[in-house]
């Protein structure tokens, strides 16, 4: 095992706020070759295998005693490169995937920056959860302010709402977590878990998301709002022409707290 017993624990325990330096493929710190991980609760045997550079070898992840984490190491190569992870579970059913943790952040620092000073207009284009293809990979970005948890994980429709397998990383001293999870579609259900500042675990409804269960229940959905078609041309044409200062007004409240 290459990983240290600390890092071990954070992963197996759910406290890592930067998973995705210790999961998905990296260099290892002698130069010497490659070592790979994924967090699989559900497998038997996971492998990983390139995709696009068919040179590069294909890594065979052994489990960790006592743990749903897999391990593997290389030294065909140096340098990390594009791969799927080949997943057998326990009913002997074979899976193909990208990792979540090969992504880069959807978020940038130019975005960091703006939510920051509080001048990010677009807001909504940046946190909750945006179907998307990323590599030629379909599926949905997740990101969400929380500065005060400790850990954050997806949870939904696409991962047996287990929070072991999506583990968020949190983007430096920002308060955002974020992820992007390969397959996850529209009409999956979701909520992030949290384990908060005194080490309680709760589900929360995403605060940016655009379409939710109906109460009782309140699971976010994953939903495309760009494929809704706007019909008001006219409308905007009219209203341009008016001189709203002389007409009548519409005053509209609401109470947060319902």
């Amino acid at each position: 095992m290459v990983l240290t017993q600390k890092e071990l624990q954070s992963l197996v325990e759910v406290k890592n706020r930067s998973p995705h330096q210790l999961l998905g493929l990296h260099e290892l710190g002698d130069g010497k070759g490659l070592v790979a991980r994924a967090l699989v609760p559900d497998a038997t045997k996971v492998e990983l295998q390139p995709i696009l550079e068919k040179d590069k070898p294909a890594i065979e992840l052994n489990r960790i005693a006592k743990t749903d984490l897999f391990e593997g190491t290389t030294d065909a190569a140096q340098q990390v490169y594009s791969y799927d992870l080949v997943i057998t579970d326990k009913s002997g059913n074979v899976r193909r995937t990208r990792d979540p943790y090969s992504f880069l952040p959807t978020l940038g620092e130019a975005d960091l920056y703006l939510f920051g000073k509080g001048d990010e207009r677009r807001i909504y284009d940046k946190l909750g959860a945006h179907l998307r293809t990323i590599d030629g990979v379909a599926g949905a970005s997740f990101a969400v302010w929380a500065p005060n948890a400790q850990r954050i994980s997806v949870v939904g429709d696409f991962n047996q709402w287990n929070g072991h397998v999506h583990q968020m990383r949190a983007l430096g001293q920002s308060g955002v977590w974020e992820i992007f999870i390969p397959g996850a579609g529209e009409g999956a259900h979701y909520k992030y878990e949290v384990r908060n500042r005194q080490g309680q675990i709760i589900l929360k409804t995403d605060p940016y998301g655009f379409f939710f269960e109906t109460p009782p229940k309140n699971a976010t959905i994953l939903w495309d709002n760009q494929k809704f078609k706007w019909t008001d041309e006219q409308w905007l044409t009219e209203r341009r022409q008016r001189d709203s200062l002389r007409r009548p007004l519409s005053v509209y409240e609401i109470h947060l707290g319902s």
